[in-house]
């Protein structure tokens, strides 16, 4: 029995859309990406790569007297020396901030997973193995019925590799899908590894999308993959929020500079700028834009916030790096969070540390 998408429902596998959120894009065979399809070509290859990757697409919903979720799903099956071959394929459910289980399956083109539900009729988050693509063709309840959970405010997080979830263990445990929890936040997570320079499309892109807050952390790809210098880095982070700002003209806005990379602090890249110089022209650019009148932007200084004992290879936070850098993000948008939030949200959690 095959699901037909366009008519909602077939049998009693449900229309997956409405249960999904993380979505940015739709391609034209309906499924979740994360660049605009239509503006495909003014983008950097690695981007387009990346972007075809539906990190941080996840299936919310609401159950009654259900014992168990059914989630039918197309996934890419990796090769036998496939490098993503060794990665986990569980699928996690969540309540609320809470692993509630994790459940494996093995590689198949298609298939269905089966996720026991507990008695609490809460509000559950399924994040799928993103290192399949997995795209969800359908659900069901087992024994009660379930409905897509209420929508939070939209966040836009756009970033390289370590906004993606690079050596996070599990896609909930990625720093972007930590601060979402918090905040009780409908995540878009717009993270392109080896990407993430600035690209001026992108912040086009960015302004077209509907958002309620957004999160601007690139920077560290602008050291060596592609060299800045500290002037260029100053002047494009100007244009990269303006642009921006295009669409979003009052939403609330939070540049994060670079982490921590010891090796690439004082060492002088292509064009001379170390890493802390860059970040330096990146903080220095947004303050400049606040000082001019941008009264909705702020800065959160990446260098301090984790140690090298946060990093796993040096760069990338592992899965205690990714829950502090979370934390401090909430911390850092909560004061400045839409109010009052909408109907359809289950309202903002506290948030340790942040202004009451």
């Amino acid at each position: 029995m095959e699901l037909d998408v366009a008519h909602g429902r077939v049998g009693d596998w449900l229309d997956p859309g409405p249960f999904l959120r993380g979505v940015a894009w739709l391609d034209a065979e309906g499924r979740p990406v994360r660049a605009d399809p239509d503006d495909a070509m003014r983008l950097p290859w690695d981007t387009g790569e990346r972007a075809a990757l539906p990190i941080g697409v996840r299936v919310e919903f609401t159950a009654r007297g259900a014992s168990a979720v059914e989630i039918r799903y197309r996934a890419r099956v990796p090769g036998p020396d496939g490098e993503l071959g060794a990665l986990a394929r569980t699928f996690a459910l969540w309540e609320g901030d809470r692993l509630v289980r994790e459940t494996a399956t093995e590689p198949a083109d298609e298939g269905v997973v089966t996720l026991q539900l507990p008695c609490t009729g809460g509000q559950f988050t399924v994040h799928p193995p993103e290192s399949c693509s997995p795209v969800v063709l359908g659900v069901r309840a087992v024994g009660g019925t379930i409905e897509p959970a209420p929508h939070g405010p939209r966040w836009l997080v756009h970033g390289d590799s370590i906004t993606e979830g690079w050596w996070s263990t599990r896609p909930a445990h990625a720093w972007p899908a930590v601060a979402g929890r918090i905040l009780g936040l409908d995540t878009v997570n717009l993270g392109y590894a080896g990407a993430a320079r600035a690209e001026l499309p992108t912040a086009e892109q960015l302004a077209r999308l509907p958002a309620d807050v957004i999160t601007l952390a690139f920077g560290t790809n602008c050291w060596s993959r592609i060299p800045f210098s500290a002037t260029l880095m100053h002047e494009t982070t100007l244009a990269f929020v303006r642009l921006v700002r295009r669409g979003h003209p009052d939403t609330p806005m939070l540049v994060l500079s670079p982490l921590l990379r010891p090796e690439a602090e004082r060492a002088p890249n292509a064009l001379g700028a170390t890493l802390a110089e860059l970040r330096a022209a990146m903080e220095n650019a947004t303050r400049d834009l606040i000082a001019a009148g941008d009264g909705h932007l702020q800065l959160l200084p990446g260098q301090g916030l984790l140690t090298p004992y946060h990093l796993a290879d040096g760069l990338h936070p592992n899965d205690e790096g990714h829950a502090l850098l979370g934390a401090a993000v909430a911390r850092a948008l909560a004061p400045h969070m839409p109010e009052p939030p909408r109907k359809e949200t289950r309202g903002l959690r506290h948030v340790p540390g942040s202004s009451d």
